[in-house]
């Protein structure tokens, strides 16, 4: 990575504006596996079930993480397991919350017992301040969708910052 890169991060209050801040990073040479998302399975579900007929990618890298779900005990072991079949996505059981991107196998490495402080842990591990994960995680418990990535550099950052905000993203740092 650049020295200049950064990671930058929005929340996202319906399915729309993420699915438009999502498409830019993609039109912007990113990739899926580029792109974290942390939301919580009411949200997933409300947003992401595919019984609204409307596939995405956005939509199918949300729900990949669902169908892991109910097959995650509370070990290490299984959630690596997990991540390792479903690539970087992960459903956390007890927070109910569901996470897709390279931050997944950070949150698996500090294992499920941890969870809630993991999430936390994983966000700040990644360059977010305490007090910016700690709103992050009040409005995914609101049903918004956090997303975030790590830009290759400033012009990146820069265009993809005008067009979150102009998604309706709101709380975009980076």
């Amino acid at each position: 990575m650049a020295s200049d890169s950064r990671y930058m991060t929005g929340l996202f209050h319906d399915r729309e504006s993420a699915e438009q801040a999502y498409q830019g990073a993609i039109d912007r040479g990113y990739s899926r596996d580029d792109v974290n998302l942390v939301m919580s399975d009411d949200t997933r579900k409300r947003h992401f079930d595919n019984a609204a007929g409307q596939e995405t990618e956005l939509g199918n890298k949300a729900a990949e993480g669902a169908g892991v779900g109910a097959g995650i005990g509370g070990t290490l072991g299984a959630i690596a397991a997990a991540v390792a079949a479903v690539g970087t996505s992960i459903a956390i059981p007890g927070l109910g919350l569901v996470v897709a991107g390279p931050i997944a196998a950070a949150l698996a490495g500090a294992g499920a017992g941890g969870a809630a402080g993991g999430l936390v842990g994983a966000l700040v591990g990644w360059g977010i301040p305490e007090e910016r994960v700690k709103h992050y995680e009040k409005g995914v418990k609101e049903g918004g969708i956090l997303m975030g990535l790590k830009t290759r550099n400033d012009e990146d950052a820069e265009h993809l910052e005008n067009h979150w905000r102009t998604s309706r993203g709101s709380d975009i740092y980076r």
